[in-house]
């Protein structure tokens, strides 16, 4: 089974006959067998050559970059195999039709919510008054008749939500408010570097089917970024990112020391994000026992199954329902 690579010291990866190398500074080799990576994420300074890059193209392999402080600076995105004209233009005509293209950023967002209640319902004691205030805004949902109008009500929902987590967050963790550029403050770190996680395993996930990445509906599609991953992951911010920081913080397996700040930029060191990533990692390969396909499947295959539910959806085979989770 192929998992993610993630690659946090200074070096440089090359190809040697059919296997991949990563060799850090002190020239110590750790080889990558290339047979079982789904994508690389850079977090270094790394040094690769064209040679490397053809060679991950083969095998569809994707390589994410990382800035300084973790922060998701973009993707080298192979050559798409996977692709079908049929539903490319299918999915661009849910776009053009705004009705079609309101009904499917509805379900987005009702989506996002009825996880985002979940999980303040596990840890509601203090938080009641935040819970009945998103139920109401979530009635709103269908009664929109916009897509900016539906950004709005999404944006109150995880106000309100992002206020909880004080209440949820034990060890002095604390949130006053969602910054996102820069986070100022390690739950707002923790916050920015999970959902730029999600991002790219939700882009991983599309990669593998016929969807295009750049035609969206809750997001407006613009240039210079895969819009529709960002739809996808409203769906699984809820139910990965913020459980992970959720467990993180309560069972102190993550502290203060696990985060620097840089002129009033807050983030997660090297140290933190190995932490975070663990986790993470370890959340997608849960496995639920699935009602439809009676079988267990992992969370990251929940995610593909999502774009294969919209592609179904796109060409007209079954009405498109978001993950609701049930366990």
């Amino acid at each position: 089974m192929s998992r993610d690579f993630y690659i946090f010291n200074n070096g440089r990866l090359k190809r040697k006959d059919n296997t991949i190398y990563f060799i850090d500074c002190l020239e110590n080799k750790r080889a990558l067998p290339i047979q079982q990576i789904n994508s690389i994420h850079l977090f270094g300074e790394i040094d690769l050559n064209s040679k490397l890059i053809n060679y991950l193209s083969q095998y569809g392999i994707m390589l994410n970059f990382y800035n300084y402080y973790g922060h998701y600076s973009g993707t080298y995105y192979p050559r798409k195999k996977n692709v079908s004209g049929f539903t490319l233009v299918n999915q661009a005509a849910h776009y053009n039709d705004y009705e079609k293209r309101l009904c499917i950023a509805k379900s987005f967002v009702d989506s996002a919510v009825h996880h985002i209640l979940k999980n303040m319902r596990r840890h509601k004691e203090g938080i009641e008054d935040l819970i009945e205030r998103i139920q109401i805004e979530r009635n709103n949902i269908e009664k929109a008749q916009r897509i900016d109008e539906l950004m709005g009500i999404e944006g109150r929902i995880r106000k309100s939500y992002y206020k909880s987590f004080s209440k949820i967050l034990k060890s002095d963790f604390n949130i006053q408010k969602r910054e996102k550029r820069p986070p100022t403050d390690p739950v707002n770190a923790m916050i920015s570097f999970g959902n730029s996680l999600m991002y790219m395993t939700v882009l991983s996930e599309i990669y593998k089917t016929q969807l295009d990445p750049t035609i969206s509906f809750l997001h407006e599609p613009s240039v210079k970024r895969f819009s529709l991953s960002l739809d996808i992951s409203e769906i699984f911010k809820p139910l990965v990112v913020d459980t992970v920081i959720f467990y993180l913080v309560n069972n102190r397996i993550i502290t203060f020391d696990d985060f620097n700040i840089d002129e009033g930029i807050c983030y997660l060191n090297e140290k933190g994000r190995k932490k975070f990533i663990s986790e993470y990692e370890r959340k997608l390969d849960t496995t639920i026992k699935h009602r439809k396909l009676k079988r267990k499947v992992s969370y990251r295959t929940f995610i593909k199954l999502e774009c294969y539910k919209l592609i179904k959806h796109f060409i007209g085979d079954e009405e498109y329902k978001p993950l609701k989770a049930w366990w």
